[in-house]
């Protein structure tokens, strides 16, 4: 498990350096499932909150996510880890917004990074009265 990891860990995601992440945070011990990796529901939580803030600034106000899918965890992090989530916009609705958010581990010691989660979130955009409201123009298709 640890060769496997070390050579997870090699792998430099090259496109990386040219986007800015929506949320950059550490994983502490609070974070860790019962075999000592940093639980999955964390990840997706993290990723949920880029996603979301995203959804709210294109959106131009309140985005409550509808749904989630496609989850995958191609690799995996470790106590003291750097996670940075990336989104972008993927699809628009007549009141949604369809976000893809990508998940990169940065060993703590190095700089060597790793896809550790990957996912579509889809939000519904509301209005004063928390009903749907019309995504602007900008992003209708």
């Amino acid at each position: 498990m640890a060769l496997h990891m070390a050579s997870l860990r090699r792998k430099r995601l090259k496109n990386c350096t040219m986007r800015q992440p929506l949320i950059r945070v550490t994983a502490m011990p609070t974070d860790l499932n019962p075999y000592g990796g940093v639980f999955g529901g964390w990840l997706m939580a993290q990723m949920a909150l880029g996603a979301g803030s995203l959804a709210s600034r294109e959106g131009q106000g309140k985005a409550v996510v509808v749904s989630a899918t496609d989850f995958a965890f191609p690799g995996a992090m470790q106590v003291g880890d750097e996670l940075s989530v990336y989104c972008d916009i993927a699809a628009t609705g007549t009141t949604s917004l369809t976000i893809t958010a990508e998940a990169i581990g940065r060993e703590r010691n190095g700089e060597a990074e790793t896809r550790v989660a990957q996912g579509t979130f889809k939000f519904v955009l509301l209005d004063e009265n928390d009903r749907p409201r019309a995504v602007a123009e900008r992003w209708a298709l």
